[in-house]
């Protein structure tokens, strides 16, 4: 505030003047900056802030009243759009103009998804795929409860709390009847989940493998082999049959068609004559001597 140069114990004949134009300042109004006595002219042409919206010296006998290192008169705080006064008012601001609440939401709030009145600045409010809503209005369709920052599923344009969706629209697994909410499998036009749908045998996830079945239960592709596949009599490894595996079969014995073998010269046996001794396969040649 603007003080009148009176200084306690300091002879008249002592001079006391401005920082910055060295006029006396006995007995006038001076302010001091850093110390420095400045009189009111030269406080405000050096110190003073202009105003946003006259553009003049904000002198010291106004109220200065600041946003964001702008600066306006008392007078000049006004709303841009309507001209009211948003001094003591909650106010917004759009590409540095100053707008009132009302100016604000009417021109650029956006508008609830479900009451369809304008959500306040300062309201806190939700958004989803470009949609806004107010806290309280969104809310699940089935239970009507507040969302709130809790999951939810969105199904034609509904948006529902986890419980709810599951209860009105998830399929059960087959296996442990639970909901299936994300993925899932389906075998046999039912639905699994993709951690329930596993080999019969060693519980093996099945999911993304191939696999193949026995009484419609399903196998992986080795427990199947292990467990149901005719062994070779050649090399006595399972033969699948699986992927168009081809094998020799005779009297109720199989070979794959890489082990049908002459037993004493190894010749491929498949597609010609061929003599037994016992559980040996030979091939003419060498079965002339039997």
């Amino acid at each position: 505030m603007p003080q009148v140069a009176v200084k306690p114990g300091v002879n008249m004949t002592e001079r006391f003047d401005c920082h910055h134009c060295n006029e006396s300042l006995y007995g006038k109004k001076y302010i001091l900056k850093e110390e420095n006595p400045h009189c009111i002219a030269c406080f405000e042409e050096l110190y003073a802030n202009t105003c946003e919206e006259c553009g003049t010296p904000i002198g010291c006998d106004c109220k200065d009243l600041s946003y964001k290192d702008r600066h306006w008169h008392e007078g000049c705080f006004h709303c841009s759009r309507c001209g009211s006064s948003l001094v003591d008012k909650p106010f917004a601001a759009k590409e540095e103009q100053l707008l009132c609440t009302d100016c604000y939401s009417n021109e650029y709030s956006s508008k609830c998804q479900e009451c369809k009145k304008t959500i306040m600045p300062g309201t806190r409010k939700m958004e989803y795929k470009g949609s806004s809503w107010h806290e309280t209005c969104f809310t699940c369709q089935r239970c009507q409860q507040p969302i709130g920052t809790k999951s939810f599923i969105p199904k034609e344009n509904q948006n529902f709390c986890v419980p709810c969706y599951e209860k009105q629209y998830a399929l059960q697994c087959v296996q442990c009847k639970k909901p299936i909410t994300t993925g899932g499998v389906t075998y046999r036009e039912q639905p699994w989940h993709k951690e329930c749908f596993v080999c019969t045998a060693c519980k093996k996830q099945l999911s993304g493998q191939r696999f193949t079945a026995r009484d419609e239960f399903p196998y992986c592709l080795t427990c199947f082999c292990d467990l149901y596949a005719k062994k070779c009599a050649g090399c006595t490894n399972p033969i699948s049959g699986l992927g168009g595996t081809k094998y020799i079969s005779f009297e109720e014995r199989q070979w794959h068609n890489d082990c049908f073998n002459c037993k004493k010269c190894s010749l491929s046996l498949v597609g010609r004559g061929f003599l037994t001794e016992r559980d040996d396969i030979l091939c003419p040649d060498c079965g002339k001597d039997i």
